[in-house]
């Protein structure tokens, strides 16, 4: 079942990645991110959230298709390390308070959700 998890856990992270990368307003405004009227991210705001969704689908992709115990956990340790790193960097550098705990919040959980599936992961 924690195989399981964890491949589940890599096809959430690549349809999230995905979809931000598409529509980076999905992450810029629970972020609290500067947006125009129509809520859309600034152009380097865009950039950057496309940038993040692309790291997080290459790893996302390499979890769900690793092949073999010690592929799944590299992959997944640089899912912890992502979503680690996230929410030190949301968590303390976001202008907006709320935001920050709640992206911080969300990163760590899913990092820890992460390494929960390690426990297993074949």
């Amino acid at each position: 079942m924690q195989a399981d998890l964890n491949r589940v856990l890599g096809a959430a992270t690549v349809l999230y990645s995905v979809a931000i990368t598409v529509k980076p307003a999905w992450l810029a405004r629970p972020c609290r991110l500067r947006t125009d009227a129509d809520g859309e991210p600034s152009r380097e705001s865009a950039l950057l959230i496309r940038a993040i969704g692309l790291r997080d689908t290459a790893i996302g992709a390499a979890m769900l298709m690793a092949d073999g115990a010690r592929a799944r956990r590299v992959a997944t340790g640089c899912r912890i390390a992502a979503d680690a790193t996230d929410a030190l960097l949301f968590g303390t550098l976001l202008a907006d308070r709320p935001a920050r705990a709640k992206a911080a919040a969300f990163a760590a959980a899913w990092a820890a959700l992460n390494a929960l599936s390690l426990r297993s992961a074949r």
